[in-house]
């Protein structure tokens, strides 16, 4: 597994279009926002931390880890591992090992400068649930997704939906809150974890009732995964 792993992170270094996506974007966006945070009269700090930690996750995990697994299907390096004695679940962790790794740092980078430019979090536990909550959502979902897409190029048309739909989301949650439509923004993807980085940064809720949030990404991530589990395919599409 870690000999894949290590495969793995040499090809997104070599790779410019995926340091770019993965990288510069997030990075520029995220300072984009930092910017004008205290600028803008409805963006408060957690609303920021949200938007920055779906920018970042969505942007750099997601959309990466579709188009690995969509290049390594093609290239047929998916059906070579599998007939070696690694079994399927260290094949996928050796693969999304890396960029996994490298999105957290990235947030944990991203939301240390925002807390010593703007102010920190009041939880910085719960905020790290949040955080790894919606790393796993991500994650189950870019297996899903990966599941239809044929090729690295196909990929930038089958991640739209989950892409625009998740960061359309977790910007509604973080900016406008959930005192109205609560049941439906907790229960889209995406929804509840931002409102959880919310309540983390702010401290507007107590820690227990924060916990409860958890919830509904589990459930995504249950849904992501059985979705996967189905549709998932080691070889090209004939």
């Amino acid at each position: 597994m870690l000999a894949i792993a290590q495969g793995e992170l040499i090809q997104i270094f070599r790779n410019r279009l995926v340091l770019v996506t993965m990288l510069v974007m997030p990075a520029a966006a995220s300072a984009f926002y930092m910017y004008v945070q205290d600028r803008i009269p409805f963006l408060d700090v957690g609303g920021v931390a949200a938007v920055l930690v779906f920018l970042v996750v969505v942007m750099g995990l997601y959309t990466t880890a579709v188009t690995t697994l969509a290049s390594r299907r093609q290239n047929l390096f998916l059906k070579r591992l599998r007939s070696t004695a690694v079994d399927d679940g260290r094949i996928l962790t050796g693969l999304l090992l890396p960029v996994t790794a490298i999105t957290v740092v990235q947030v944990t980078v991203i939301l240390a400068v925002l807390s010593v430019v703007a102010s920190p979090p009041a939880h910085a536990l719960l905020l790290g649930a949040a955080v790894l909550a919606t790393v796993v959502m991500m994650t189950g979902l870019a297996l899903a997704t990966a599941g239809v897409t044929n090729s690295p190029e196909h990929a930038q048309v089958t991640t739209l939906p989950v892409l625009l739909g998740v960061l359309a989301v977790s910007g509604w949650v973080g900016f406008t809150g959930t005192e109205e439509l609560t049941v439906l923004k907790r229960a889209l993807p995406g929804g509840a974890a931002a409102e959880l980085v919310v309540d983390a940064w702010n401290g507007g809720a107590p820690v227990a009732d924060s916990l409860l949030l958890l919830a509904p990404t589990v459930a995504w991530v249950v849904v992501a995964v059985a979705l996967a589990v189905r549709i998932f395919r080691w070889e090209p599409r004939r």
